[in-house]
């Protein structure tokens, strides 16, 4: 078997195809949420209950994964959870009312829970820590490229085929990824096709593994402020996104009468800029690293400069042109992916990669909280502006929210992280 150079980066194309797939299949009910609503006559409440169940699912299955990921191992771990998710991708075709949609959502989220909590820890076993942060921003802005191809998947099938075939299709893409991964993927200490020269360098990088395998106590992880920190990254921003993701092609459908049954630059141009904001995040912290920052406070600060930036998103609902909505939203998503790639690296960098899996899982868990209350807010408040204005109702204060969410989210961060530095292993291992 031959070595390959630069091993890891192939490592780190394989979680970016994962998240891909991952979000094409979490994206498909959104791109067609108007025409399952004509179908099925839903409301704007019970397709809310829709996305709830996901992210109720979606919690649960985060702050399970991530502890089963740290003691299984990454390579079995992403292999049964992508298995997980692709068999209920596909079983919404046979959904037919809310009730059943939920049941396959709740599947799906339980499955797409341990993408992201065995990509973090993939990222910690593969990267030093001064590429890690690159390494998580090209694996996070698979999230971007997911949301684009489904934007061009959705439409292509629908103009041969029906909705149900767009679930069989997207869903089936899963198990191709699977065989690759099964094929290519080791952790670096059992990987043949890697040269000494780069595992030397993996490692000179990393700080010190385990010698034997350790139990950590999950538990313990709540009693430091740095797992409220994560926490905190995450449970107040997530749901900002989802909703990004789930309401905005009929935000635009309803607002500039967007047709969805065709590709959509307008949304293929916002969810490209969420790949530059992942990219370029991770770039950002990782170049003042490089340059002699302290590895907390070049996070901190790429935070702080990406919550002022978020504020721009308030300005969206006095935008009357479809292009200045676009551009605000694109500058939005694209900020809110440059913080999401420094909040899962912020765990690699407050912890041993021995538990590193099962902190981005409680971390993503607290995202996921979030995700089930917003929806609920979201469809509450669409709802009873629709009779007031039937164009933008109600989307003028979800944007209010949006935007200043960031600054309170990074403020709870500086606190929390003020006097506290990198949990040590020995911290997590029970005495005695």
């Amino acid at each position: 078997m031959g070595k390959i150079r630069h091993y890891r980066w192939i490592v780190v194309g394989l979680l970016f195809a994962a998240t891909a797939i991952n979000y094409i299949d979490r994206q498909v009910i959104g791109l067609l949420k108007p025409l399952l609503e004509k179908e099925f006559n839903w409301t704007e409440s019970q397709f809310a209950r829709i996305v709830m169940a996901f992210t109720l699912a979606y919690a649960i299955g985060l702050l399970l994964s991530g502890r089963v990921i740290d003691r299984i191992g990454t390579k079995l771990g992403f292999a049964i959870t992508i298995t997980v998710w692709s068999i209920a991708g596909m079983l919404h075709a046979l959904a037919r009312s809310v009730w059943s949609f939920s049941l396959v959502r709740i599947i799906l989220g339980l499955g797409e829970a341990g993408n992201f909590p065995a990509a973090v820890k993939t990222v910690a076993e593969w990267f030093p820590k001064n590429e890690r942060g690159l390494a998580t921003g090209i694996f996070n802005s698979g999230t971007s490229v997911g949301v684009v191809l489904s934007v061009l998947l959705v439409p292509l099938i629908l103009s041969f085929g029906s909705w149900q075939q767009v679930f069989w299709i997207t869903g089936a893409l899963g198990f191709i990824w699977l065989a690759a991964w099964w094929v290519f993927y080791e952790v670096p200490s059992k990987q043949k096709r890697l040269t000494a020269e780069e595992y030397e360098w993996i490692r000179s990088g990393q700080e010190e593994a385990a010698q034997v395998q350790v139990a950590i106590r999950w538990k313990k992880l709540f009693a430091f402020r740095q797992t409220w920190a994560m926490i905190t990254g995450k449970g107040l921003i997530d749901p900002i996104f989802w909703f990004f993701l789930f309401w905005l092609p009929s935000y635009f459908s309803s607002t500039f009468s967007l047709d969805l049954k065709k590709p959509s630059l307008e949304l293929m141009i916002i969810y490209t800029a969420t790949t530059l904001g992942s990219i370029g995040g991770g770039y950002l912290s990782s170049l003042l690293i490089k340059k002699g920052w302290p590895v907390l406070k070049a996070r901190k600060t790429v935070l702080l400069i990406f919550a002022f930036t978020e504020l721009s998103v308030f300005f969206t609902q006095f935008a009357n042109d479809a292009w200045v909505a676009v551009l605000l939203i694109s500058l939005a998503v694209a900020v809110h992916q440059a913080w999401a790639t420094n909040i899962f690296t912020l765990a690699t960098d407050l912890f041993p990669k021995e538990a590193v899996s099962s902190v981005a899982g409680i971390a993503g868990m607290a995202g996921a909280v979030g995700g089930i209350f917003f929806p609920l807010l979201v469809g509450y408040i669409l709802d009873r502006f629709k009779a007031v204005d039937h164009l933008t109702g109600g989307y003028h204060l979800i944007f209010s929210i949006c935007a200043f969410t960031y600054l309170l989210a990074w403020l709870i961060i500086h606190l929390l992280t003020r006097k506290s530095g990198r949990v040590e292993l020995a911290e997590l291992i029970p005495k005695g």
